[in-house]
């Protein structure tokens, strides 16, 4: 079943302890008006292999932004829907999932570990008064009388499972859904800045079903996962098994979306969006989609040349958004091949075509 209480906590950052191999978790304290709160950031997995994947966003632009920073400081409740603020690693299109990088949480030499890599982000938050943590996750707490065990504050409460929460294996598929995955955005408003960092486990897949998180079968990414228990404790343990995608499966990103116009000068709008075929031969589009923040799909057709460039009118009632929203290139079986977010911000000019 998914988080029981998912949402996002938004708070000051007040001290932090580093990750450590009795408990391999970045500490942050945060506080709001009233209350004190800890998050809980895991820099090392409890499955092998250990070393968790990271990105950190330098210059965070998602319409996501617009959805959580009106929001009054502490502990909100997000639903599991596109628009409600809450996340989706896979759906929502945060960031570039080819960038994401598995580091140790505990290495000799300066910013080279995770825990180096989160504690740049929350000592310039530290260092900011007016500086916002939005730490996305399942709520803990209040823990009635008890004192929170690294700050001392009482009673102890806060955010965990801040990283992504589906795609699972083992006994850690109850916690998989969909838009509900953890994840850190900051808020620098004199530099008007964000930053996101977002983690996730390599035991993770990043193909998940669309009604319960779960990973796809066959459609694991590579790498060894855990066998099933065996009936009889008597027979040898099985080995784990390697799951690949299919030989014949186009490679994940060959085509881009690196274009669309969401703010059209017609009526009705005449929005586009623009892809580029990056391999070295023709790929058919039979069957494949565009599909707007809502999942409304716009069908595409024919093929794209190698190296070939074609824009594609988005046919209602698919709509690209003037508030910010998320676009999704879908193949032939519904699997995703690529996707974009853009902002309010971006979108506001008529006419103009952002480019990603």
């Amino acid at each position: 079943m998914p988080l029981r209480s998912y949402g996002v906590l938004k708070g000051r950052a007040v001290e932090v302890r580093l990750g450590t191999s009795r408990n391999a978790h970045y500490q942050v304290h945060l506080v709001d008006e009233t209350t004190d709160y800890r998050i809980a950031i895991n820099v090392q997995s409890a499955l092998s292999p250990s070393e968790v994947e990271y990105i950190v966003v330098e210059e965070f632009r998602h319409p996501v932004i617009d959805r959580v920073s009106g929001l009054s400081p502490g502990f909100t409740r997000l639903a599991a829907t596109p628009n409600s603020g809450a996340l989706d690693y896979i759906r929502g299109n945060l960031f570039d999932r080819s960038k994401m990088r598995p580091l140790p949480f505990d290495v000799p030499g300066v910013d080279n570990d995770l825990n180096e890599k989160i504690d740049r982000i929350m000592q310039r938050a530290m260092g900011d008064e007016e500086a916002m943590v939005y730490a996305f996750g399942e709520r803990w707490g209040p823990e009635g009388g008890k004192k929170d065990k690294f700050f001392g504050f009482l009673p102890g409460n806060g955010i965990h499972d801040i990283h992504m929460n589906q795609g699972n294996v083992g006994r850690f598929t109850g916690d998989d859904g969909i838009w509900q995955d953890g994840g850190l955005l900051v808020q620098f408003p004199d530099q008007n800045e964000w930053v996101g960092i977002f983690l996730k486990f390599q035991s993770q897949a990043w193909h998940t079903d669309d009604q319960t998180g779960h990973r796809l079968v066959g459609l694991a990414d590579g790498y060894s996962v855990p066998p099933p228990a065996r009936p009889d404790p008597a027979l040898p343990p099985a080995a784990p098994t390697r799951i690949d995608l299919p030989d014949t499966e186009e490679p994940q990103g060959l085509v881009r979306i690196i274009a669309a116009l969401v703010n059209g000068t017609q009526s009705p709008e005449n929005e586009t969006v623009t892809l580029i075929n990056t391999a070295p031969h023709a790929i058919s589009l039979e069957g494949w989609t565009i599909a707007d923040t809502n999942k409304v799909r716009t069908a595409l057709a024919g093929e794209i040349a190698a190296g070939g460039v074609v824009v594609v009118p988005i046919v209602q009632p698919a709509a690209l958004t003037n508030r910010g929203g998320i676009i999704t290139l879908l193949d032939d079986t519904g699997l995703k091949v690529d996707g974009v977010a853009y902002s309010r911000e971006q979108s506001r000019h008529p006419g103009w075509t952002i480019v990603f």
